[in-house]
C-alpha cells in the first residue's frame, strides 16, 4: 500500500495533534517538518520514523518527496504559506480559521485555481463521522423544517496567557479561535445567513472575549450562537426542526454522541466509541481529492471556507474588532 506522505508547516500544539492522529492511518505519514528553527523541527519528529527536519518553511515547502502539506502555523501566516506552497504546486490543508479575513481566503482560492491545486481548510469537525451523521438526519427531513439552532463554544483560556489568543498581531480572541466551530456547524446546516446580530465583551490588549450572535435567515430560521475564553461553558448544539430537535453532546465539535428526539416522544440515541482525536478525517478526505484529481472538497468546498470568513468577517465589523495583520 502506498502512503501518502504529509510535510507539515509548523510544530505547535495542533501539529503535534495532527501527527498523532496521522499515526494512526496505515497509509499515511507525516515525510516532514518545517520550522523557522531547525532545532524545533528536529525536536518535532523525534517521535516520528523517518521523517525529515526542515529549518525554513520554503525548504519544506521544496521538499520533493511530500505528496501534501499541513499548514499549522498562527492564523495571520496562513496565506503566505498557503499561497508559496500553492505556487510551488504543492496541494494544501490549512488549519482553521482558513485566514484572517475572507479577502485573504479569496486570494489563497484565487492562488489554488492559478496554480491548479487541491487546496481546503482543515476545518476537521466538518469531516468527523458524527458530522456526517448530522448531515445525514438533517437531509432526511426527519426534524422537519429547520427553524432553530444553539451551539456554544467556551474554553477557560484568556488567563492562560496564550499569545495566539491575546495578542492583536497574532488575530487571537475568542472568535477566529473558538467561534468559528459554532458559525461553522450553523453553515454547515443551514447556510448563509440574511443578516447577523452581534456583540462583545473585550480583553485589555482589544480582541474579543467573548461573543454572541444571532444568524436570521430568509425562511425565518435563527441560529444562536456564543464563543468564549473567559469561561468554560457546555460546548453543545442543538438542531430544532417542526418534527424533533437533535442534540450533540458535549463537546459538539469533537467526536461524540448524539440524540434525537421527536415531536411524538420518540428518541434514538447515536454513541461514539471513536478512538484518537479527530484529525485524521480530515486528511483522509484530503489525499481522495488530491489523487483525484479534484480540487477541493464536496464537504468543505473554497466556497464555503470563504463564506464563513465572511460571516466572520461581518461580525468583527459589528463588534469593532480589527488586527493590525488584514492585509
Amino acid at each position: 500500500m502506498s502512503q501518502f506522505k504529509w510535510g507539515i508547516i509548523g510544530t505547535g500544539g495542533i501539529a503535534r495533534a495532527f501527527a498523532t492522529d496521522i499515526a494512526l492511518l496505515d497509509d499515511h505519514v507525516v515525510a516532514a517538518v518545517g520550522s523557522r528553527s531547525l532545532e524545533k523541527a528536529e525536536s518535532f519528529i523525534g517521535s516520528i520514523p523517518g521523517a525529515q527536519a526542515y529549518g525554513s518553511y520554503d525548504e519544506l515547502i521544496d521538499a520533493p518527496h511530500i505528496d501534501a502539506i499541513y499548514v499549522a502555523t498562527p492564523h495571520p501566516l496562513h496565506k503566505d504559506n498557503v499561497i508559496a506552497a500553492l505556487n510551488a504546486h504543492k496541494p494544501v490543508l490549512c488549519e482553521k480559521p482558513f485566514a484572517v479575513n475572507a479577502s485573504q481566503a479569496r486570494e489563497m482560492v484565487a492562488a489554488a485555481k492559478a496554480n491548479d491545486v487541491a487546496l481546503m481548510e482543515a476545518m476537521w469537525a466538518r469531516f468527523l463521522p458524527h458530522y456526517a451523521k448530522i448531515r445525514q438526519i438533517v437531509a432526511s427531513g426527519i426534524l422537519g423544517e429547520i427553524t432553530t439552532i444553539h451551539a456554544d463554544h467556551g474554553q477557560r483560556l484568556a488567563d492562560q496567557n496564550i499569545a495566539r489568543l491575546v495578542e492583536p498581531e497574532l488575530a487571537g480572541g475568542a472568535l477566529l479561535d473558538l467561534g468559528i466551530y459554532p458559525i461553522s456547524f450553523a453553515h454547515m446546516v443551514l447556510g448563509v445567513p440574511q443578516s447577523i446580530t452581534s456583540s462583545a465583551v473585550f480583553t485589555d490588549k482589544g480582541v474579543d472575549a467573548q461573543t454572541s450572535m444571532i444568524l436570521d435567515y430568509a425562511n425565518g430560521a435563527q441560529a444562536v450562537l456564543n464563543t468564549s475564553m473567559i469561561v468554560q461553558t457546555p460546548c453543545t448544539a442543538v438542531i430544532a426542526g417542526l418534527n424533533g430537535y437533535l442534540e450533540v453532546n458535549r463537546t459538539f465539535y469533537n467526536p461524540t454522541s448524539m440524540r434525537l428526539t421527536l415531536f411524538d416522544g420518540t428518541v434514538t440515541e447515536y454513541s461514539s466509541d471513536y478512538k484518537g482525536h479527530g484529525l485524521r478525517e480530515q486528511a483522509v478526505e484530503f489525499a481522495r481529492v488530491v489523487k483525484s484529481g479534484a480540487k477541493e472538497s464536496p464537504i468543505l468546498r473554497w466556497q464555503d471556507s470563504i463564506a464563513i470568513m465572511e460571516m466572520m468577517d461581518t461580525v468583527r465589523s459589528h463588534i469593532g474588532l480589527t488586527y493590525p495583520c488584514e492585509n
